[in-house]
């Protein structure tokens, strides 16, 4: 049967034109590149992260300098009654100059200092943690943005080819070819499709919110994205033998576990060896307003200091430390499985993306580009009108194969943060994943 009215291939293209002319339009064209520069701002996920290693780089400067000299000036207003008989009162004032400085405290500054300093690693690593995550939310956030944008342009091709068929029956109705049911059968599927088209339209507007948020420009929704080649989806992926010795000696939140750790550990030791002695040296001047035989002017010595009774203070401390170190162990041994299980299913996720997933959605695309053509051979020849539904087809087809690719470069990427280097670095060894 001929269409009648508009030829129908006239009227889906017009309905569509108006539908993306009508849509509203966002400023500016982004790049992956330049969405990922972005993963360096001032995003609050990093601030925190730069405030705690500012923090742990106070603490290391603070335990540094607990062995430094120490110089304090002391001012006393003082009267009192000689002990030689005098009768009244008599100005005893002074003023002393002390230098002081630990010389040894066997263990207790130094073991401090490596405890901050291993703190400091820990946090330097969460750094890197932290950025590496900013890239990966940015990248996935970026994808959804294009998906959405695809999925939108499927839909918005499904609804005027149901408003045609809508429209189309309006005029059969009227001609007493179908039904009043049937026609409100045609409209109830074009409202269908039209809200879920208007909901694709919404979605288009809140990934782009969250790009921008995780891009740190909250507000600044992006207009175009350029969809990336993604030619680093067409990498060798090494064996899963050859990435887990890598993962276990570069992963950057393994790292601050192990620092964090090896803090811990040297806070006990720092603890336990206040019970032990110091020794200081000492320099003083004073001058003093009533002299006598008994008062150096200036005087030094060294001054050994052992704590013999501190009750149960310093064991508990070492208590409390040590029921923290006991976490961190266990929290330890928990991450490296976690990360291995994580490495193994990344493997085998960008395995199966980069041969089943991607060979059958590039079938699929094959057969819905000869259907479109097929459809549309029939529709010149006035043997069928279904070449809408074929031209949806054929979008949702390359729809399919786009998100296969952005879910394999989110895999790559997602692999080199759990490795903690490029996997261009990494020999490849093509193997089975075990």
């Amino acid at each position: 049967m001929k269409p009648c009215g508009l030829p129908l291939l006239s009227r889906i293209s017009c309905l569509i034109f108006l539908s993306v002319v009508c849509s509203p339009a966002l400023a500016g064209t982004l790049t992956l590149e330049a969405a990922l520069a972005a993963a360096e701002s001032a995003h609050p996920d990093l601030l925190m992260a730069e405030a705690d290693r500012d923090s742990a780089s106070a603490d290391r400067d603070i335990a540094s300098s607990s062995q430094d000299t120490r110089i304090d000036l002391e001012g006393i207003l003082r009267s009192g009654r000689p002990t030689t008989g005098e009768p009244d009162f008599t100005s005893d004032n002074s003023v002393r100059l002390t230098a002081r400085k630990t010389l040894y405290d066997f263990g207790r500054s130094s073991n401090a200092e490596l405890a901050a300093k291993s703190e400091l690693k820990a946090r330097e690593a969460d750094l890197t943690t932290t950025l590496d995550q900013r890239r990966l939310d940015i990248m996935a956030r970026y994808f959804d943005v294009l998906l959405a944008d695809m999925q939108y342009t499927v839909d918005n091709e499904l609804m005027a080819v149901y408003y045609v068929n809508f429209d189309q029956g309006k005029d059969r109705l009227a001609q007493g070819q179908i039904s009043s049911v049937e026609l409100a059968e045609l409209q109830s599927r074009y409202r269908d499709i039209l809200e879920k088209r208007n909901a694709s339209a919404q979605r288009q507007r809140i990934t782009r919110a969250m790009l921008a948020n995780a891009m740190n420009r909250p507000g600044v929704l992006p207009g175009d994205l350029e969809d990336p080649t993604l030619s680093g989806n067409q990498r060798v992926l090494p064996d899963y033998e050859t990435l887990l010795p890598i993962l276990l000696s570069n992963n950057p939140r393994l790292h601050a576990q192990q620092e964090m750790l090896a803090a811990s550990q040297q806070r006990v030791e720092a603890l336990r060896a206040e019970n032990g002695p110091t020794l200081d040296a000492e320099v003083q001047a004073a001058d003093y307003s009533r002299p006598a035989t008994t008062r150096d002017n200036l005087s030094a010595g060294l001054i050994l200091s052992w704590p013999l009774y501190q009750g149960n203070r310093s064991d508990s401390r070492v208590a409390r430390e040590m029921a923290r170190f006991n976490k961190l162990q266990a929290g330890t041994a928990k991450l490296k499985m976690d990360l291995t299980q994580a490495l193994l299913e990344t493997c085998l996720d960008i395995t199966q993306l980069q041969s089943t997933a991607r060979s059958a959605a590039r079938g699929y695309t094959e057969y819905r580009d000869l259907q479109l053509e097929r459809s549309r051979g029939l529709y010149e020849l006035e043997l069928k009108s279904n070449l809408g539904t074929s031209m949806v087809e054929t979008s949702d087809a390359k729809l399919r194969a786009r998100r296969n690719e952005y879910q394999l470069a989110l895999g790559f990427a997602h692999l080199e943060a759990l490795l903690g280097k490029p996997l261009s670095e990494v020999a490849t060894n093509k193997g089975n994943l075990k």
